[in-house]
């Protein structure tokens, strides 16, 4: 190997026969001419709200029409900031609710037919 070109496992900028400098520990060890660098700075978050993005989670139809359709209500919250998904989800419990306490109500019994009279003609 040349005096030029560092070998193996050697940084960039170290002198051939140096100790290996761990680029880890020491950022300047990455620059060519050897000069300090600082670590570039994670970019500043924004104080803006991300933009509401869908979840992407899939709805399977339970057969159930009224059901279903609370089902896919679900959905408009994937438009919505978050501070809008609570209205989505009250409204979807509310008729999930509806739903289920509809399948408790019995109909109202049928009304029995009133005893027929006998007639009875043996006398």
């Amino acid at each position: 190997m040349s005096d030029s070109m560092p070998g193996p496992g050697t940084a960039p900028g170290t002198a051939p026969g140096a100790a290996p400098v761990d680029v880890a520990e020491d950022p300047s060890a990455g620059t060519p001419d050897g000069e300090g660098a600082t670590p570039a700075p994670a970019a500043a978050p924004s104080p803006e709200p991300a933009a509401p993005a869908p979840l992407g989670i899939g709805r399977t139809p339970t057969g159930n029409a009224g059901v279903d359709a609370r089902l896919e209500r679900l959905a408009d919250a994937d438009h919505l900031p978050a501070d809008g998904h609570i209205e989505v989800y009250e409204d979807v419990h509310r008729g999930l609710r509806d739903a289920l306490t509809a399948l408790d109500a019995r109909p109202a019994p049928a009304p029995v037919p009133a005893p027929m009279p006998s007639y009875d003609n043996r006398s």
